[in-house]
């Protein structure tokens, strides 16, 4: 009964189910938030311990990112080809999603952790385009602990004095990723035909494979 007196445990709770459900697609102020919790736990007589404000923010992003993989898998992946072609998605290019997800959706999972917009949709679009869920986990899990852990103890550990960097960091941050991400898409527009190519190749020899071990 303890437990449930004390309120704390309840702040945990909202940290852990906002970041879940932002991580699922909802546009929610998740980091806000855990930046403002960050800080309170700083403040003298909170109430509040940044390991488990850290660990909630922690588990809630890992989860909402799963939850959010499997919603795209199950349901995304039959929208899109239901409704791609009405914004030029057509299915070489369903298909080259798959491809790129497959190969460097790690790169996309992780960075997509530390970009608003990019967080919101990442692990749908993982699940929807059949990135394998062992190597989405893992990138999940590594960025999920590298964004919710290091804002987490960053803010905590520099106080108040991060509303002041908040912007500096985002910003830097948003350029990097912005960086980083229009790269990625010019070089996939300059060789979207090779790389369709290789996806139908590699789709090809995939069903090929998958023919053969059920004929023998």
């Amino acid at each position: 009964m303890d437990f449930i007196r004390d309120y704390s445990y309840y702040g945990y709770l909202v940290v852990g189910l906002v970041i879940m459900l932002e991580s699922m697609g909802l546009l929610l102020p998740a980091e806000t938030m855990l930046i403002a919790a960050s800080i309170y736990a700083a403040s003298p007589n909170s109430g509040l311990n940044i390991h488990l404000i850290a660990l909630s923010a922690i588990v809630g992003a890992i989860m909402g990112d799963n939850f959010g993989y499997l919603i795209g898998h199950k349901i995304g992946y039959h929208v899109l080809k239901k409704y791609g072609s009405k914004i030029k998605l057509t299915p070489e290019r369903l298909l080259l999603g798959q491809y790129l997800f497959r190969h460097h959706g790690g790169k996309v999972v992780f960075i997509g952790r530390f970009m608003v917009l990019l967080r919101l949709f990442t692990a749908l679009l993982a699940g929807a385009n059949k990135m394998p869920w062992k190597g989405f986990m893992f990138y999940n899990a590594l960025g999920g602990i590298a964004w919710a852990g290091g804002y987490s103890y960053v803010t905590y550990f520099l106080g108040k004095q991060i509303l002041q960097l908040e912007g500096t960091i985002g910003i830097v941050l948003g350029v990097i990723g912005g960086v980083i991400l229009l790269s990625f898409i010019w070089f996939i527009h300059k060789n979207e035909k090779k790389l369709i190519e290789h996806a139908q190749k590699e789709a090809e020899r995939e069903a090929a494979e998958l023919d053969h071990s059920i004929n023998n």
